[in-house]
């Protein structure tokens, strides 16, 4: 990935990418080319050196069976969104402004691990219910459901491992424009109710600038 020195992304920036609820892409070279599906996922950072990215797929999706050659990725996507040139402070000042995106990705590197043990396949659906549930009032768990009913879909899925490797981690989110800039795109972002890409601007807002 190309990753300019001033939108890499820190320690902090990218446990927030693999740890915030959401999907990944999952892409594999096989013999027949090149495959990917978009997955739910739950970081498990007990795993390996690096940790590892948890899933599950249908059993009759084939990439699962396909021998993936060499690492397999998972692309995981933050917040994005447009930036229009108008919210800059800099556009009233000399006009030498243009639109842009902002965005956040993790590119995760790593070994695929295919888990076809019930167990193994209920422990991880738990996990990733359970973050995606926390927040309602009356959270939903496989409990809830017949013990028959989830035997079945159990064996309709087949569980994924990604045991990470490296990562490679980018965030462009206006870090490279003066504070005045910076300002004007939370609150253009924020008047468009785009709330977490204004909180994801704000947090990488660079704290020690060089007096000019």
């Amino acid at each position: 990935m190309y990753i300019p020195a001033h939108f890499e992304a820190g320690p902090e920036a990218t446990r927030s990418l693999l740890t915030r609820p959401g999907t990944a892409n999952l892409v594999t070279v096989t013999p027949q080319g090149l495959l990917a599906t978009l997955l739910p996922f739950v970081y498990d950072q007990s795993v390996g050196e690096h940790g590892a990215l948890h899933t599950h797929v249908a059993r009759n999706n084939a990439q699962w069976s396909q021998p993936a050659a060499g690492e397999s990725l998972m692309i995981i996507q933050g917040a994005d969104d447009y930036v229009s040139p108008s919210w800059y402070a800099s556009k009233a000042e000399h006009g030498r402004v243009v639109p842009t995106w902002n965005y956040s990705t993790a590119h995760v590197y790593g070994t695929l691990v295919v888990h076809e043990d019930p167990a193994w396949i209920a422990g991880q659906l738990r996990r990733l219910t359970n973050v995606h549930e926390a927040g309602f009032d009356h959270p939903w768990s496989m409990d809830d459901a017949p013990e028959r009913y989830i035997s079945g879909q159990l064996r309709a899925i087949v569980g994924l491992e990604l045991v990470i490797t490296r990562i490679e981690a980018k965030a462009k989110l206006s870090q490279n424009r003066p504070d005045a800039d910076i300002d004007g795109v939370v609150a253009g972002l924020s008047a468009r109710g785009r709330m977490e890409s204004a909180a994801d601007v704000e947090r990488a807002r660079p704290a020690d600038r060089p007096e000019s």
